[in-house]
């Protein structure tokens, strides 16, 4: 079963999107709050698609989408962004190092459901 990989520093996001992605078949979902425990999942795991927040500890989501993009085994994974950046550039900057979709908080789940659902099913 592929994995559903949440990277999200806030409990409360972390586990409202774990709800709302849940119930996504064929998948597990697994949320991790830093890049470093990202880095792990993704180098060991089947990862079928990442969740991302930009402002985590530590390295932030826009470094790893760059990561992702750049590994030849992950660079066509789905990768959606949820941010609360209040900075006009930030979805521009997101797409432009490789985010799959961007979302500002607050954010529908539902919606976001609905984009990975159509992300992973064009792969």
């Amino acid at each position: 079963m592929k994995t559903i990989l949440i990277v999200e520093d806030s409990e409360a996001c972390a586990s409202t999107l774990e709800i709302a992605l849940s119930s996504i078949p064929g998948f597990q979902v697994v949320s991790v709050p830093s890049v470093e425990e990202a880095h792990r999942i993704l180098a060991h795991g089947e990862v079928g698609a990442v969740v991302t927040d930009l402002h985590l500890p530590g390295v932030s989501g826009l470094e790893l989408i760059g990561w992702i993009r750049s590994d030849p085994r992950l660079a066509a994974l789905p990768v959606v962004v949820i941010s609360g950046d209040p900075a006009p550039d930030t979805p521009v900057r997101a797409l432009a190092v490789g985010a799959s979709a961007y979302f500002p908080k607050p954010y529908s789940p539902a919606v976001v459901r609905a984009k990975l659902e159509d992300l992973l099913h064009a792969r």
